[in-house]
């Protein structure tokens, strides 16, 4: 873990609280060409009534956009949460070089817990994953908005 990914997730993780606020799940992403940061969301799918409103994917739509591409050469998306299938697709999709992600997702991640999409022999494009960078900090702002979930709050 290098110091320029802490630096940038620590502005994912920024997000991920701005998320929490708004009582959504707290998974923020932000997206980085050339040094700079081209896209930062967080997740909005109560906001939105949107299923796909990730973080991860409103971050690809806002880099795009910014690209003028529909393909992120060259980019790096920094998120709090290992990306789930959905967003792992479409970062594959989208042609991502890295993936960097804070915690694992034991139930839904797949960039190598529970499946491996960034990384699959079968798609034409595959991503360099690194995880584990603000692991403790990302996972327990995830579980402490579902232990307040479950307390009522």
């Amino acid at each position: 873990m290098g110091k320029i990914d802490e630096i940038y997730m620590s502005e994912a993780l920024k997000e991920a609280h701005e998320a929490f606020e708004k009582d959504e799940v707290p998974v923020g992403a932000i997206i980085v060409h050339d040094g700079r940061i081209i896209a930062r969301a967080h997740n909005q799918i109560v906001m939105l009534k949107d299923p796909t409103a990730h973080a991860e994917m409103i971050a690809i739509t806002q880099a795009a956009a910014h690209l003028k591409s529909e393909r992120l050469l060259d980019c790096s998306i920094y998120a709090t949460i290992e990306p789930c299938s959905m967003c792992a697709g479409a970062l594959v999709l989208a042609r991502v070089k890295r993936i960097i992600y804070g915690a694992k997702d034991p139930k839904t991640g797949a960039c190598g817990s529970v499946f491996n999409i960034a990384n699959s022999k079968r798609l034409n494009h595959k991503i360099k994953v690194t995880g584990g960078v603000f692991s403790k900090d990302c996972g327990s702002l995830v579980s402490d908005f579902f232990r307040k979930k479950r307390r009522g709050g």
